[in-house]
């Protein structure tokens, strides 16, 4: 018997400062039963930092041509293809070849480094490209907020990120690697 994903409702309440962004979202996601809590806050706050009209969670895991999220347009053209972790270098090429912008979150505990150490000289190539580095220890405190009924406030200034709920305060800063 297969297991079935997790419904996870979150709230978040977005004063994003860098893009003169202010909103509240009430999102919807299906947690894989692979996919771990930090991961799925990461797409939560990858949906933050690239909030647009459009913006969408897509199958994820469950689908190897999908990015986690995207933005596609009327057209049907894909606007913005983001991903997370650490993608090989194929996987980034077809991403860059289907959408007019990427961004990559990575993230994980000491192998963020050896990944961009090997890919960045072949990622300099793909022009549309964006990558962020994500802290390990950030992230692991973003995943202890992972429940079935998330509630939110992401502040985004000057690049920090500060996410807040009733029970923790975690700072975030993205480092931006390309």
């Amino acid at each position: 018997m297969a297991l079935k994903s997790t419904i996870i409702k979150a709230q978040l309440s977005l004063s994003d400062m860098d893009r003169h962004v202010y909103q509240d979202f009430n999102l919807t996601l299906a947690q894989h039963p692979s996919e771990t809590e930090q991961r799925l806050m990461i797409r939560l706050l990858a949906y933050a930092l690239n909030s647009c009209d459009g913006l969408e969670f897509t199958k994820g895991l469950s689908a190897d041509d999908e990015p986690e999220l995207w933005h596609v347009n009327y057209s049907k053209e894909i606007e913005l293809w983001i991903e997370l972790g650490l993608p090989d270098e194929k996987r980034l090429k077809k991403a860059c070849n289907k959408a007019k912008k990427v961004v990559l979150y990575t993230y994980g505990e000491n192998n963020q480094a050896i990944w961009w150490q090997k890919h960045q000289p072949k990622l300099y190539d793909f022009k549309n490209l964006s990558i962020f580095s994500l802290d390990y220890a950030a992230t692991q405190a973003l995943a202890d907020l992972a429940d079935r009924n998330i509630k939110l406030t992401i502040t985004v200034q000057d690049g920090d990120v500060w996410v807040s709920s009733n029970t923790a305060n975690i700072e975030i800063k993205p480092q931006q690697l390309m």
